[in-house]
């Protein structure tokens, strides 16, 4: 790890510190979707209730910590980089663990069933989300070495490498999310329609949930710019 700067040492411990170990708790709740997912395909919906408390107890904790970062972080005075910026990043982070938290509490509200001619592909979908949530999480874990060197240019370089990562990730997911609808709208008439709304409901905050990862690599991007 490089040597901290003198202006780092001054005013202490980076204020990215709290951020990494908030989006760490915002994945956990992303990575135990898949999970619930797999009871929720098995209608096992009381290991799926488990599941969703677990994921809504890791929620509550990333959102005590969001507030408490944002009671704590420095005035943008004592920082390379603006505080409203760390702010926004920091809402990104937090839209993860609350994507996974709604897309667990529709599935679980209704005992959602899920076509079985989707079931692989939609699972697919799922993972590529919460893969785009890691790349995110790996991308913000180099933010303290951008802080600790000055925004080298070396650190820079290799952050904005990962940021690409989660772009890929992201784009992947639109993909898949493409043929999970195109597959469900084959079999939609099949079902009951308010199922199949919630069940539209439930792939698109699934591709939320990628967004928002891909939010934390643009935000880090804006970070780098400035």
């Amino acid at each position: 790890m490089a040597a901290e700067s003198p202006l780092m040492a001054l005013f202490g411990r980076s204020p990215v510190k709290p951020m990494q170990e908030h989006i760490k708790i915002a994945h956990e709740c992303v990575t135990l979707l898949i999970e619930f997912f797999d009871a929720a395909v098995e209608e096992d919906y009381e290991t799926a209730e488990k599941v969703r408390t677990r994921i809504t107890d890791l929620e509550s904790q990333a959102d005590d910590m969001k507030k408490d970062i944002r009671s704590h972080l420095p005035n943008s005075l004592f920082m390379p980089v603006s505080r409203s910026d760390l702010l926004e990043l920091l809402s990104m982070q937090d839209r993860l663990a609350n994507s996974a938290k709604d897309i667990s509490g529709v599935m679980l509200g209704r005992e959602m069933i899920i076509p079985k001619k989707i079931r692989k592909s939609m699972r697919k979908y799922l993972q590529a989300s919460v893969d785009t949530s890691e790349k995110a999480l790996g991308a913000l874990s180099e933010l303290d070495e951008l802080f600790e060197t000055g925004f080298g240019s070396r650190e820079v370089k290799l952050v904005m490498g990962l940021i690409a990562t989660v772009d890929k990730a992201e784009s992947k997911t639109d993909e898949l999310e493409i043929k999970v609808r195109k597959q469900l709208r084959g079999v939609e008439t099949e079902y009951p329609p308010v199922d199949i709304i919630f069940l539209y409901k439930v792939i698109e905050i699934i591709g939320d949930m990628a967004n928002y990862a891909q939010r934390v690599g643009s935000r880090m991007q804006i970070l780098l710019a400035r």
